[in-house]
Formats: structure tokens, sequence, C-alpha cells
């Protein structure tokens, strides 16, 4: 009864290493190794393409908060609210109106 144990587990023992290392013989083909690159690539192309949207949504929002604090999106005023000054008032700027 002993040695049929001890059979049985050199026989799993034996199992278990044969398949860990046929894994990893199969994961250090040449093949295997292509698809590991690529798929490091691909997912550093997604992690990249990530950050550059991030990028891109945080400058909208600075830039709409820099517009808006500004004044750079106010609506430009008519003629009829014009200064004194006439036109060309308008293309100085109001700072220069008040001089």
């Amino acid at each position: 009864m002993r040695r049929l144990f001890w059979l049985a587990m050199g026989v799993t023992i034996g199992a278990l290493v044969v398949r860990k290392l046929t894994a990893a013989a199969d994961r250090l083909t040449p093949q295997s190794i292509a698809g590991q690159l690529a798929d490091g690539l691909r997912e550093l192309g997604e992690a990249i393409a990530d950050f550059g949207a991030d990028v891109r949504a945080a400058a909208a929002d600075r830039e709409d908060e820099l517009r808006a604090g500004t004044g750079l999106d106010a609506p430009l005023p008519t003629r009829d609210e014009a200064a004194p000054g006439g036109p060309a008032a308008l293309r100085r700027g109001a700072h220069a109106a008040d001089s």
C-alpha cells in the first residue's frame, strides 16, 4: 500500500512538471514571443492614446476657464453700444478708452 501511494505521488508530480515545462516551452517559441510583443505594443499604444485624450480634455477645460476669466467669449458690442470715441476706440480695446 505504501509503495502504491508513492508511485501515484511520483506519477502525479511527474505529470505536473511535464505540463509546466511544456507550457514554458510554448511561451518561449518565436511565434509566442512575437505575439506577446505585439500585445504589449498594442497596450502601450492604447495607453498613449488614452493619455493624449486626457491631456486634450484637460487643455480644453483649462482653455474654457481662461476664456471665461478673461471675457474672450463675451459678445462684441454693437455700433449703438460703442464708446463715444468711435470705431477706433473699439479697435484699441476698453483699456485704451479710459486714458
